[in-house]
């Protein structure tokens, strides 16, 4: 019951923060405090791209003042309420200040390149920024893991030659290098247990957190590694990099005519007023309730066929089942979701599907 208070809590939270960012988006835009906004700034600052900055800063820091207390209940209190966390509030507004920074160096650049296609290119901005996110999404694949993650995490090789040894036996059916399977520091601030498969190309690797290496049996962590490899043997970062640069040309397309089509309810004329920009988050909104289920199809599938290969691979099935029950308990999650929420929100299958899919699975 824990478990289904706490998953509920924190979706309804994510659904009225949304509701509510909408809302107060469309009434910023509707009556006209966007404008308002706008020529204050302008008032201060000539140059177009320096007033777009100040803008985004402006509504950004307003909405992240607005909502720091459902923040605040959603990542510390509730975390600590079900003895999740390790952190405390000085750790948990630096992990959460360095992750703005990070957004900032990453968003900035973004933003004002999306601000001069739109200007060049006028409606067929989303061709061309279409194309730019999806360089950049395949730059942050191969940084991310050498030099995102460790700004938050200490990342090293594991410690264990037995496990070492089991790994590197499976990584070598898949062609990956075992120097590409690395433990962190997750415990410095969360009980929760977890691994991934992240990178490309020379940066790939698999990553398995202390409190996995250091709470679960050899057996039961070669399945699980095994599901990395499974990702990594039906290659599913690069499925999904294309995946998604396929969805951002049609959502980019979408935003722009519907774009293009409201401006004039709002009493807008150029596509790139400023203070007409919000009208691309309501729309990316709105459009993102429809390419959200289908997303987490595709990536349900993709659980599928690694928990297939990692049952298969290692011919450890009970292990695997035992795996998934501990990690769901420790994690505190929802074993049993109701059938819209998982298909609607869940990236991954519900661990009793996921159980029920593996039993059936016959091996040697």
């Amino acid at each position: 019951m824990n478990a289904k208070k706490y998953n509920r809590i924190k979706l309804l939270a994510g659904i009225s923060k949304s509701i509510i960012t909408f809302v107060l988006i469309l009434g910023f835009v509707s009556f006209g405090y966007s404008t308002s906004l706008l020529n204050n700034i302008k008032s201060i600052l000539e140059t177009d791209y320096f007033q777009l900055i100040l803008f985004t800063a402006i509504t950004g820091v307003a909405l992240s003042v607005l909502f720091f207390p459902l923040k605040y209940y959603t990542e510390y209190y509730l975390e600590h309420k079900y003895k999740l966390s390790n952190q405390n509030i000085s750790r948990w507004l630096w992990e959460d200040f360095k992750s703005m920074l990070i957004g900032t160096a990453v968003g900035v650049p973004v933003l004002l390149a999306f601000f001069y296609l739109l200007k060049e290119f006028g409606n067929l901005w989303w061709l061309p920024f279409s194309v730019l996110m999806f360089f950049i999404s395949v730059i942050l694949a191969q940084i991310v893991p050498v030099i995102i993650l460790p700004l938050f995490y200490k990342i090293s090789p594991i410690n264990n030659p037995e496990l070492k040894s089991r790994i590197t036996e499976m990584a070598e059916k898949v062609g990956m290098k075992v120097d590409s399977v690395f433990s962190f520091d997750m415990s410095k601030n969360t009980k929760k247990a977890n691994a991934a498969f992240t990178g490309l190309g020379k940066t790939k690797r698999i990553l398995l957190g202390d409190t996995l290496l250091n709470e679960y049996s050899n057996d039961e962590i070669e399945t699980v590694v095994a599901h990395e490899l499974g990702h990594y043997k039906h290659n599913h970062i690069m499925k999904n990099i294309i995946i998604g640069t396929l969805n951002s040309f049609l959502m980019f397309f979408s935003i722009a005519l519907l774009y293009d089509y409201s401006l004039s309810w709002f009493g807008f004329s150029n596509l790139y007023d400023i203070d007409a920009l919000p009208l691309i988050t309501i729309w990316a909104m709105l459009i993102g309730l429809i390419i959200t289920p289908v997303g987490n199809m595709i990536s349900r599938k993709f659980e599928y066929e690694a928990d297939h290969y990692a049952v298969v691979s290692t011919n450890k099935k009970d292990d695997f089942v035992n795996t998934l029950n501990k990690l769901t308990k420790q994690n505190m999650g929802d074993q049993e979701p109701h059938w819209f929420v998982e298909w609607f929100f869940y990236s991954h299958p519900s661990v009793k599907k996921r159980i029920k899919k593996v039993n059936t699975l016959q091996t040697h």
